[in-house]
């Protein structure tokens, strides 16, 4: 059965969205990173696997329930994403990021049962990253530690990379990552129920008054 990775930061302020800034200041960013956290793991508590792992750089407070915690690894993000996928090994794996809180349990069922038809299946989103990678046999994440990051290719890159083993990439759907202050409100916009839409609101009304 499937496993499901959640790849994060601890909400730390002035170590998380910090693009966010200076529209949000680093202790509101770090909260609106916490609720967008919380969206996505709520999402991952909703679709059935064996197993929920989140692989957290940094510590927090409170261990979610139902997630088995374990320390990122790996030098540079590349490398972290690669030995996420080992830890959670042998496959099918699932690995999601924290950036889009929009995500929904019906969304990642969809994708797991893509996954479950296809060697690899790939969630590109809009800044030319992507927001998922699904690979039923892990091994094929090595490819990961030599693909560039951050960058408006690095989804089409992700593909080319495993294409290159001989293992074909089915897509999902295309998310909005929040890296900036215009990424969140739209995104916002788009899930009003989220805590993170919520989390959001207060804090830009926060920022405002206090201006």
């Amino acid at each position: 059965m499937n496993t499901i990775v959640v790849i994060a930061k601890a909400p730390v302020p002035g170590r998380v969205k910090t693009r966010l800034s200076p529209a949000l200041s680093p202790q509101s960013a770090a909260q609106v990173a916490a609720a967008a956290l919380a969206d996505t793991l709520d999402a991952v508590r909703g679709v059935a696997a064996a197993r929920r792992v989140l692989a957290l750089a940094g510590a927090l407070t409170a261990l979610p329930p139902g997630f088995e915690v374990v320390a990122q690894r790996g030098d540079g993000l590349g490398a972290r994403l690669a030995t996420a996928f080992a830890d959670a090994g042998p496959g099918p794996v699932l690995l999601v990021g924290m950036d889009t809180p929009q995500l929904t349990a019906a969304v990642l069922g969809r994708a797991l049962l893509r996954l479950a038809y296809s060697p690899a299946v790939i969630g590109p989103a809009t800044d030319g990253g992507w927001w998922a990678l699904g690979l039923r046999d892990v091994r094929h994440a090595a490819v990961l530690s030599s693909v560039p990051m951050s960058r408006p290719d690095t989804a089409e890159l992700t593909v080319a990379a495993l294409q290159q083993r001989g293992v074909p990439v089915a897509p999902l759907p295309v998310l909005r990552d929040v890296d900036t202050i215009a990424d969140a409100v739209s995104v916002a916009a788009a899930a009003p129920g989220t805590r993170f839409a919520r989390t959001l609101a207060g804090v830009l009304a926060l920022e405002t008054e206090t201006a």
